[in-house]
């Protein structure tokens, strides 16, 4: 559940507030809690039905769960990282290595036109 909430410790939260209400003001707040509940919905699914009026089409075809925090595997991510072709190396005859291509020696540009998004640096934000 969320923040670390299980159930039993929403029940349990829940029985000790019914005590401390007490039994005279309880339904009175049941009653407060269920119209919070339902004006909540209400204002979350009008939320979602302007922002696919705002963004048009494109907003159904998104591809959400994609990109979902949840999804993130930092495992994931170093493997597919490490799993990358090395960078090319220039071989002297003598069997030295004379240069390594890296990417502060040759920057790569970006063409818009392409629809591919440059890559993210971490370490410059």
């Amino acid at each position: 559940m969320f923040f670390g909430l299980t159930i039993e410790k929403v029940l349990v939260i829940a029985v000790i507030a019914a005590f401390l209400i007490g039994p005279e003001r309880l339904p009175k707040y049941a009653q407060f809690l269920a119209q919070f509940t339902k004006r909540a919905r209400d204002f979350l699914r009008d939320a979602k039905t302007r922002m696919k009026d705002e963004m048009g089409p494109e907003f159904d075809e998104a591809d959400w769960r994609r990109l979902d925090p949840r999804q993130y595997d930092p495992r994931r991510i170093i493997r597919e990282a490490l799993l990358d072709d090395p960078p090319v190396a220039t071989v002297r005859a003598a069997g030295v290595a004379a240069a390594v291509t890296t990417a502060a020696a040759a920057p790569v540009r970006y063409d818009a036109a392409s629809g591919e998004p440059p890559p993210f640096d971490s370490e410059a934000t």
